[in-house]
């Protein structure tokens, strides 16, 4: 039998259990009946950051950007492609500090881009500056398991 994992809805935030094993299988929520894995960056807000974290028990990768930040724009590209290449192992998710600074204070970020590696809605790890995409994607990989 496989392992239940808890994955937080992209759409409406709704926790689902899927198993493990059916992860790769297109799970839809249970609630809104969308995607749980669009292979996009999921748009976090104050409102639904701390119930993200908290509720996925995959890897969930925060990139804290403003739309005025040079380097947040030349790393997005790439945060888009490791989206779509690496779930359902990893949840890839982006916060604006600009108009959500509530998050980005709580977790204390100094500069942007700053990435976040929660895991059980614990913070894991971070790195802070624009990585290019193979040492993006090097960094992530190793949160999954």
């Amino acid at each position: 039998m496989s392992k239940v994992l808890q994955i937080a809805c992209p759409k409406c935030n709704t926790t689902n259990r899927v198993p493990q094993d059916k992860l790769n299988d297109g799970p839809i929520c249970g609630k809104c009946r969308q995607p749980l894995f669009s292979g996009q960056p999921t748009e976090l807000n104050a409102g639904t950051f701390q119930r993200f974290i908290n509720q996925t028990d995959i890897p969930v990768i925060v990139d804290f950007w403003a739309p005025w930040c040079g380097p947040c724009k030349t790393m997005a590209p790439a945060f888009n492609t490791l989206a779509n290449e690496l779930e359902p192992a990893v949840r890839l998710a982006k916060l604006d500090t600009q108009q959500h600074p509530l998050p980005a204070q709580q977790f204390n970020i100094r500069s942007i881009p700053t990435l976040i590696c929660f895991q059980n809605g614990r913070e894991a790890d971070r790195v802070s500056g624009a990585l290019p995409e193979s040492q993006l994607r090097q960094w992530i990989k190793q949160f999954i398991q």
